[in-house]
């Protein structure tokens, strides 16, 4: 909704977090190499600014469908991801602030966290170290039967949910 944008700075949230946690990183000279990618794009009204019905390509080549020209920040992040995993990195760590949907099923005071590698217990570390901080998360599927919910007629796929959540 309109009122919405009036709170969207915090939609820097997830750069903020990964700048902070870069710069622990550096001070305490951890022994690990770490890359930080920010993602940052502004939502403004312009002659040339996409709009519903437009393809995009994204850095990798695939066409995304634009279904929503709020979800422009998924595009950015996207193709941030892409350039992350061009070298193939043990780890890639994802900060975003982009779903409100988020919000909706956890409420105000607990994030959600997402892990596509279910070999892969940083997923499990990551709870259990922020319920020992009484920062909590919590951890939500994804599922893949949602994934056709994103498929496009004419793209790849579309950069909005075919459902009402």
């Amino acid at each position: 909704p309109a009122s919405a944008m009036l709170t969207m700075k915090k939609d820097m949230g997830g750069a903020a977090h990964v700048l902070g946690l870069a710069s622990m990183v550096m001070r305490a000279k951890l022994p690990v190499r770490l890359r930080v990618l920010v993602a940052a794009v502004e939502n403004s009204i312009s002659g040339d600014a996409f709009r519903p019905g437009d393809v995009l390509v994204a850095r990798n080549g695939k066409t995304t469908e634009i279904g929503n020209t709020d979800a422009e920040g998924r595009l950015v992040l996207a193709d941030a991801l892409v350039e992350a995993c061009a070298e193939q990195p043990e780890l890639v760590v994802d900060c975003a602030t982009l779903t409100g949907a988020g919000r909706v099923a956890l409420g105000t005071d607990v994030p959600a966290l997402f892990c596509n590698d279910a070999g892969v217990d940083v997923a499990e570390q990551l709870v259990a170290a922020s319920a020992s901080e009484q920062d909590q998360v919590w951890r939500l599927p994804l599922w893949p039967g949602y994934r056709e919910q994103i498929d496009s007629k004419v793209a790849d796929l579309k950069n909005i949910g075919a459902g009402p959540y």
